[in-house]
């Protein structure tokens, strides 16, 4: 595809990035949970200018993704390594990793493939290793280009996610201390689990087009239209 299509968004944004100004709320968010010196790995790296941007950080990067083709001709620090899979696979050394990040990823999976992955990312972590996982909230979307013709992801997201259903798939992969995470310009803090599965179960029964509504409210915003969840593997 990125041979194919030369003005796809992903190169304008590797050529022309200041990526502390495009990532740094995310940046600070894995940098609260990731001791300098530690292993960080990303799935679906992309054009790993995020991951690269963590390097400095870290004693070790590891960037995951389905293609080399867009970081063909990246030059890399010594601490950083872009590995291949096969879109599902976590290719490292069992416990080797002390936090996970995905950020747009799962929603792009079949929803059979996401426990798979689940699975491998618990497996990739050492005891007590966090993972990181940002996704769009399924109650302000579609949040693909379904979004103009449907109320259920049908595009490029094969499914999108509530609180309860994504902390439910972690419970069932082994994760532990699963807590949402609230928040705003770069500060976050977890959510207790009673109150998000409250508040979904309220907004629920709504039509979608109320949940978009309320989704835009300033203080249900930071909780529904990005969904952030932190899990992690017993110590």
């Amino acid at each position: 595809m990125f041979r194919r299509v030369p003005d796809h968004s992903q190169w304008r944004a590797k050529a022309s990035a200041d990526v502390e100004r495009r990532h740094w709320r995310e940046l600070k968010l894995v940098r609260n949970h990731l001791a300098r010196g530690a292993t960080f790995l990303e799935l679906g790296a992309g054009d790993c200018q995020f991951a690269l941007a963590l390097c400095e950080w870290a004693g070790s990067v590891v960037a995951v993704d389905v293609s080399t083709e867009i970081v063909a001709h990246l030059s890399t620090p010594s601490n950083f390594e872009l590995r291949l899979c096969d879109g599902v696979s976590v290719p490292v050394a069992p416990h080797s990793v002390d936090v996970v990040y995905s950020n747009q990823l799962i929603e792009h999976l079949h929803p059979d493939d996401v426990r798979a992955q689940l699975r491998a990312v618990h497996a990739a972590l050492r005891p007590g290793g966090a993972y990181l996982c940002l996704t769009p909230h399924s109650y302000t979307g579609p949040h693909d280009v379904s979004r103009g013709f449907d109320d259920v992801a049908s595009g490029f997201h094969l499914h999108e996610y509530t609180s309860g259903e994504l902390c439910a798939l972690l419970r069932e992969c082994g994760f532990v201390a699963i807590r949402q995470l609230v928040g705003a310009r770069g500060r976050y803090v977890p959510l207790p689990p009673w109150l998000g599965g409250a508040l979904e179960r309220l907004l629920a029964p709504l039509p979608m087009q109320w949940r978009r509504r309320l989704g835009e409210l300033p203080i249900l915003r930071m909780m529904l239209h990005r969904l952030m969840v932190i899990a992690r593997t017993p110590a």
